[in-house]
């Protein structure tokens, strides 16, 4: 298998839905024209693109791009509910591994309705997530509050109970990524809150409050991936980043043994995707330096933490209050804002975080960049369920000895 290269990346400003005027062919073309003017090549040169979404119809892939180009190369529609970017990703990185192509483009969007998420007609009887439905109907129970909102928040009050963890916890990681976002000009949020007011916020479904919770987003991102023979034939080796390794997972039985609200939201896929990576990369998490992942609720990013190996199981609120997780600390999390503040337009969060993950390990993250970032780390989840984690080396460590000076 070759080595696959990250060449050009490119994204919307994530949107709150139905606020600029736009369609998803518009928002890909602005997104994939910034990703192929990055890497400093046309559409034509594209062999293959897989295009991720999760609310439009079929073969919106192909629609999405015949703006950009009509050069009749195999486009394949990707659906992994919010890991689908990175599967999308990954789709693109195999195909450019195997030798099938030199040149691969991945591609994530979405354009957003109130009506998406809350389908008129009721829940049909077999859905993506019927058997999680059964944990909190068997435990909990139910309240008037969003699905996703409550899956995430009855692990947030499993995790307090079992391991002590405190609201104020929880809500650390907002204020930290609120922070962060302040600097990220394609954030659909970039105000700061203090700890207080996270907390004070509207209650979404407790511990978790408003500005805990990723809103619904509009945006695209895209990324061009390269072989290692094409990188060196085109220059673009100086500011290539490799995809050193990548895992798929999905749920075992794991997920839905023992009624656990933790074991529900996908620990376990985390876990999983985590060791097959550092395992085939090499490296463990003492060699990251920056991480995105994926903070659609406060909680999961510390489920997260401890997914990762960061720290313990059950210390993931400690390691979220003390500072380690932002700039200054060990880990930079979510220097982007994450989905809390930056936005979750699903298709495309995968490749958003690429995208923020490419600039910082080459440098171009402006006020937002994290010193001497050689390693990076992204962590995209699905419910029903995906997650895909991936490894980056920034361009001075992707290059073989005899490429370097």
């Amino acid at each position: 298998m070759s080595r696959a290269f990250v060449a050009g990346v490119g994204m919307t400003k994530f949107e709150k839905i139905e606020t600029r005027d736009w369609e998803y062919p518009d928002m890909v073309a602005e997104a994939v024209g910034a990703a192929l003017a990055d890497a400093g090549i046309g559409y034509d040169a594209v062999r293959r693109a897989a295009v991720g979404y999760v609310f439009a119809p079929s073969t919106a892939g192909q629609r999405a791009l015949y703006d950009v180009g009509l050069t009749g190369i195999p486009i394949v529609n990707v659906n992994n509910n919010c890991a689908t970017g990175s599967t999308a990703l990954m789709l693109a990185r195999e195909w450019v591994q195997a030798g099938l192509v030199d040149v691969a483009l991945a591609v994530g969007f979405e354009k957003m309705t109130k009506e998406a998420l809350n389908p008129p007609g009721g829940m049909p009887k077999v859905t993506i997530v019927d058997r999680h439905l059964a944990v909190p109907a068997a435990g909990r129970g139910w309240a008037n509050a969003p699905m996703t909102a409550q899956f995430f928040g009855n692990a947030a009050r499993e995790h307090m109970e079992r391991y002590g963890t405190t609201a104020e916890q929880i809500a650390a990681v907002a204020v930290k990524n609120h922070r962060h976002s302040v600097n990220n000009p394609y954030a659909q949020f970039r105000d700061e809150y203090t700890l207080e007011q996270v907390l004070a916020d509207k209650s979404i479904h407790a511990p978790l409050t408003r500005s805990q919770c990723s809103p619904t987003s509009d945006g695209a991102a895209a990324a061009v991936v390269v072989s290692e023979r094409y990188a060196r034939e085109h220059g673009l080796t100086g500011r290539a980043v490799e995809i050193v390794a990548q895992a798929l997972t999905t749920d075992t039985a794991e997920a839905f043994a023992g009624g656990s609200d933790i074991a529900l939201v996908g620990p376990a896929m985390t876990r999983a995707a985590k060791d097959r990576v550092f395992a085939e990369a090499g490296l463990g998490i003492e060699d990251v330096d920056v991480i995105e992942l994926h903070d659609c609720f406060s909680i999961n990013e510390i489920l997260t933490y401890e997914g990762l190996g960061m720290c313990p199981e059950g210390e993931g609120g400690k390691l979220a209050e003390s500072g380690a997780t932002t700039y200054g600390g060990r880990w930079v999390v979510n220097p982007s804002g994450g989905l809390i503040s930056k936005g979750h337009p699903l298709g495309a969060t995968g490749l958003a975080q690429c995208a923020e993950l490419t600039w910082q390990l080459r440098g171009e993250a402006g006020p937002r960049q994290v010193e001497g970032a050689r390693v990076g780390l992204q962590h995209n989840l699905g419910l029903g369920g995906a997650c895909v984690v991936t490894l980056y080396r920034g361009p001075a460590e992707g290059r073989r000895d005899d490429e370097e000076g």
